[in-house]
């Protein structure tokens, strides 16, 4: 058995196939260069790791000058579900004072990491602040946040792909699948 069947015997199923993901992601590049058409410039701010993959696909299909960056955060661990505890591991690399920002983020489901980063951004004074999020799970919903763009609402299952990992494994597939419940409850 090579790696890659070890690696998918952990998969159940494909929940967002990469042909709907590319074409979620060119609608909503399409949207936001309508609503920022105009502005000077938008800075794109990804939240790693999980955003990165979206974020390269998302902002090259933006038609408006955009520059990016990027924060990273810990809620999870190795842990399957949030910890509700949310600490910036890496910060921006630059102001964001009177600047129009796009938060980018793979996956919100309890909204306490999300709703943490829109308070620490606000306090930045951006001149803007939207929020564009591949994936939705309002059933696991904690506190409610704004999504200005969202790409797919999905069933409270644990997905991998596209990004999004488990242990760090499966950022690299190009669908979103749905992780086998044995592979993250045996701990």
């Amino acid at each position: 058995m090579t790696g890659v069947e070890v690696v998918h015997s952990d998969l159940d199923r494909v929940l967002v196939p990469a042909h709907e993901i590319e074409a979620k992601v060119a609608e909503l590049g399409r949207r936001i260069s309508q609503d920022y058409a105009g502005i000077r410039q938008l800075l794109a701010v990804g939240v790693l790791k999980g955003s990165a993959v979206f974020m390269a696909d998302l902002v090259r299909v933006i038609s408006v000058p955009v520059s990016f960056d990027f924060m990273a955060v810990a809620s999870y661990g190795q842990l399957s579900s949030s910890s509700g505890v949310v600490r910036i591991l890496k910060d921006l690399d630059q102001t964001i004072e009177d600047q129009h920002v796009l938060l980018v983020e793979d996956i919100v489901d309890t909204g306490l990491t999300l709703n943490y980063l829109l308070e620490t951004l606000r306090t930045r004074n951006p001149a803007s602040l939207r929020v564009c999020v591949l994936l939705d799970k309002p059933s696991r919903r904690k506190i409610e946040v704004p999504v200005d763009y969202l790409g797919f609402v999905i069933p409270d299952e644990f997905v991998v792909g596209y990004g999004l990992d488990y242990n760090e494994f499966y950022r690299n597939l190009p669908d979103v699948w749905v992780l086998k419940p044995a592979v993250y409850q045996k701990k």
